[in-house]
């Protein structure tokens, strides 16, 4: 059965949208955010240190194995507790993996919407 439409929750946008927002408010707001490399995530750091630092430590899903649900495999490297954009604010290191936890998609994608501003919970 076909979820029932909804209107996008951008204050005074009024489309239909069937989850989230509407397709012109997700494009904004993915502009916004910008792309991996402006947000320096395609780095040398990054990809020789950061990454693959973090994926050996955490094999398994660090919020997986928190919830007690059966873990599954970390592919994605996070930035945590604090983003790559705060650590460089604070003159750390965003490229040491001591900075970060391993997460699958899943955890990866519910985490990023939930606290990043501009990104997809704007």
């Amino acid at each position: 059965m076909p979820r029932a439409m909804k209107v996008c929750p951008v204050p005074g946008c009024p489309n239909l949208t069937a989850s989230g927002r509407c397709e012109d408010h997700k494009k904004a707001a993915d502009k916004a955010r910008g792309t991996s490399t402006e947000r320096g995530y395609k780095t040398r750091g990054h990809l020789r240190r950061f990454r693959p630092g973090v994926l050996e430590r955490d094999p398994l899903c660090v919020l997986c194995l928190e919830e007690g649900k059966p873990p599954r495999l970390s592919t994605v490297a996070d930035h945590w507790p604090l983003s790559r954009r705060e650590l460089l604010e604070q003159g750390l290191d965003p490229d040491d993996p001591q900075h970060g936890r391993g997460l699958c998609k899943r955890h990866h994608d519910r985490e990023t919407a939930r606290h990043q501003p501009g990104g997809w919970n704007a």
